[in-house]
């Protein structure tokens, strides 16, 4: 599913975008109606099922994404291969910044659960940004903030034992949500997230279940004790 929406509509909550990232998001929620005005190019609205590329590593893109619901896992690949998962990507994060220095895309960028897309065309963001102060400001802190959580993936979830690095993702997946229910992914993406082996990472959510840091509740679906966590970390 893909449809064009103009710029000025998507942010005024027009053409089915009342429930888009894209206005209540931190990035554009400074930005007033006149500030549209002058913006011609529309937005491309699509959804992406699990397993589709939003973008490739080494594209020279001229597009950032506001992500409206779902979860993209962003993978580098090692020279022998392997691949790791450098961070995740969720509803009303932005990516492929890289794009708006005109830089090719660092990761490939592919779809865990069934997305939601904005995708900005790089020209419109910098027309905005030079012409509203709170904006490039906002663009800046999305930099650092894109570069804190590549610092805390590496720091988090690259050392520790195996429990340890399942604790800390387990945490982080509920960090700052409503609830404490996460869906998990397959054995080989938490491999690839936290440097473990497959067998390790089955071994160590079954051991999670076993011992009620993990209640399944179907469909991927878990229930998360952070206490119990917290404690297994404390030791």
């Amino acid at each position: 599913m893909s449809h064009r929406v103009p710029f000025k509509e998507a942010w005024s909550g027009e053409a089915d975008c009342r429930q888009c990232a894209l206005r209540e998001s931190v990035l554009f929620a400074g930005l007033k109606e006149s500030d549209f005005e002058k913006i011609h190019h529309p937005i491309n609205q699509f959804v992406l099922e699990p397993g589709q590329n939003l973008y490739h590593a080494g594209e020279l893109g001229d597009r950032m994404f506001t992500i409206r619901s779902g979860l993209v896992k962003l993978v580098k690949y090692l020279p022998d291969g392997t691949q790791r998962i450098v961070r995740l990507v969720k509803t009303s994060d932005v990516t492929g910044l890289e794009s708006l220095v005109k830089q090719p895309y660092e990761h490939d960028a592919i779809v865990m659960h069934r997305t939601e897309v904005c995708c900005l065309p790089t020209s419109t963001v910098q027309i905005l940004s030079d012409d509203v102060p709170e904006l490039h400001v906002e663009l800046l802190k999305r930099w650092q903030q894109a570069l804190s959580e590549a610092d805390a993936w590496l720091t988090e979830l690259s050392t520790g034992s195996a429990r340890e690095r399942v604790a800390r993702l387990l945490l982080r997946l509920v960090r700052n949500e409503h609830s404490l229910e996460c869906t998990l992914f397959g054995r080989e993406d938490l491999g690839a997230m936290l440097g473990i082996t497959t067998e390790t990472a089955s071994r160590t959510i079954a051991e999670f279940k076993r011992r009620g840091h993990l209640t399944e509740l179907g469909s991927h679906r878990y229930r998360v004790d952070v206490d119990k966590l917290n404690t297994l970390l404390a030791d």
